[in-house]
C-alpha cells in the first residue's frame, strides 16, 4: 500500500529518510513531497542578541528552522569565533528548551544542551518551562518563525515569565508543489494514507489533494504527526485516522500500520 508523506526529504547526507525507512518495515511503500519553502529573516539581529546572553535568562525552540537561522548566522567566521570562544559556554550556563527530537539534534550540533524534548508540543514545553523559571527572571529569547502558535507566549505571559520573541523566518508554499502533487496521483494513483506534518501544510495541500482525489478521498486514511497538526485537519473537516503518539517515524509507521489494518 502507499502512503504520501507531505514534508521535506531528510539531509541527503544522513542515509534514508527515517519515515520511508519505518514504514518500509510495514511493507508500506512511502513517497515524499516537499510542501514548505523557507525564507530567513532579521539574522543580523538574532546574532546581536545571542551576542548579549547576560540580558536573558535561556533560550526557546520550537522548530528545527529557527536553529537554521542559527547556523546561517554562524557561517561567517568572525561570528563562528565568537560563538565558540565564549557565547557558546555562557549560554550553556542558561537552559535551552527545546520541543522535540529534531530540534534537540540541532540544538546539540550548536553545542548547547537540550531540556525538555520529551515535552512533544508547545503546551507541555510551556508548563515544563513554567516549573522551573521563576516569575519575573530575565526573558528567555524566543527565535520562532511568523505562524507561531500563541500557545507557549500566552502560557508564559500568564505565570509571569518574560518570553522575548523574534521573527527569523517565514513559511511559504514550496514553488514545486503543486507539479509533484499532480505527477504523483497520475504516476502513482491515490495512495491508502496521506500524512500531514504542519498546519501550513494542511493549508497549501488540502485543496489539491482533495481535486486529484476526486470522490476516492473517503478510501484515504489521513494521518497528523501531532496533536496541532491534527487540529488543522478536523478543523479543514477531514477524518483523521491516525495522530502518532510521539512525533517521530517509529510511532507513526505504527500509528498508520494500525489504521491500514482495521480498514
Amino acid at each position: 500500500m502507499k502512503v504520501l508523506l507531505l514534508k521535506d526529504p531528510k539531509d541527503k547526507d544522513s542515509g534514508p529518510d527515517p519515515y520511508i525507512k519505518e514504514l518500509g518495515l510495514y511493507s508500506l511503500e512511502a513517497t515524499l513531497i516537499p510542501v514548505l519553502s523557507f525564507e530567513f529573516l532579521s539574522l543580523e539581529s538574532l546574532f546581536e542578541k545571542l551576542s548579549h546572553p547576560e540580558c536573558y535568562g535561556g533560550l526557546v525552540f520550537t522548530s528545527p528552522r529557527a536553529l537554521e537561522a542559527i547556523k546561517i548566522c554562524l557561517k561567517e567566521n568572525s561570528k563562528k569565533e565568537a560563538w565558540s570562544n565564549s557565547l557558546k559556554q555562557m549560554w550553556n550556563m542558561k537552559p535551552t528548551y527545546v520541543v522535540g527530537k529534531a530540534t534537540a539534534s540541532l540544538v546539540e550540533e550548536i553545542g548547547l544542551t537540550p531540556q525538555g524534548e520529551e515535552c512533544g508540543n508547545a503546551e507541555k514545553l510551556a508548563e515544563y518551562i513554567c516549573s522551573r523559571e521563576k516569575p519575573n527572571s530575565s526573558a528567555l529569547l524566543f527565535p520562532c518563525g511568523a505562524l507561531k502558535r500563541e500557545v507557549l507566549p500566552t502560557v508564559l505571559r500568564e505565570k509571569g515569565v518574560p518570553l522575548e520573541s523574534l521573527t527569523v523566518y517565514q513559511t511559504t508554499q514550496h514553488p514545486h508543489l503543486q507539479e509533484s502533487l499532480s505527477t504523483y496521483f497520475s504516476q502513482q494513483g491515490v495512495p491508502a494514507s496521506v500524512v500531514f506534518f504542519s498546519p501550513s501544510g494542511v493549508k497549501f495541500c488540502l485543496q489539491h489533494i482533495q481535486k486529484l482525489s476526486g470522490d476516492a478521498i473517503h478510501h484515504i486514511k489521513f494521518a497528523a504527526i501531532g496533536p496541532t497538526t491534527a487540529e488543522a485537519l478536523e478543523a479543514a473537516g477531514l477524518p483523521v485516522s491516525c495522530t502518532a503518539g510521539t512525533p517521530t517515524p517509529q510511532d507513526l509507521a505504527a500509528g498508520i500500520h494500525k489504521a491500514l489494518q482495521s480498514h
